[in-house]
């Protein structure tokens, strides 16, 4: 008896949340239709105009947006922005820099700082737990 493989599938929302695009701008047969992993690959690898365009132009998902501004998907939404934007409204609100955008990049740069110094604590007591591990191991 042999088995069959059958092509693994995602939903459109889920390749272009992978591919990092909104899927309201896609294509409708990119929409419409089911993709699947070697689908999402050869996008990834030779992406088609439409993609190129999308990536470079938008309108972009929130997480990209957020990315793009430096700060959270929350941090989005406490600014209000709840709508896809495009590569030309991101860079417009960069260069407006509003009050909200400021204060959101300012407790980015918090998190991350704060991020840092724990992962730098837990590298410490990691190494003090391992030499102390090695002492008692000498000992024995």
């Amino acid at each position: 008896m042999t088995s069959h493989k059958t092509a693994q599938t995602m939903k459109p929302a889920t390749a272009a949340k992978k591919l990092g695009v909104y899927l309201q701008a896609t294509p409708a047969v990119f929409q419409e239709g089911a993709v699947s992993r070697t689908e999402l690959n050869a996008l990834q690898t030779d992406p088609p105009a439409w993609l190129v365009e999308l990536r470079s132009t938008g309108p972009h998902p929130r997480p990209v947006v957020a990315a793009k501004l430096g700060i959270s998907i929350a941090g989005l939404a406490r600014g209000g922005v709840t709508e896809a934007l495009t590569t030309e409204q991101i860079d417009a609100l960069k260069d407006e820099m509003p009050e909200w955008l400021r204060k959101e990049r300012a407790t980015q740069a918090e998190v991350r700082k704060e991020t840092a110094r724990i992962k730098e604590r837990n590298a410490e007591r990691a190494e003090r737990a391992a030499q102390t591990n090695n002492q008692q191991s000498g000992d024995q």
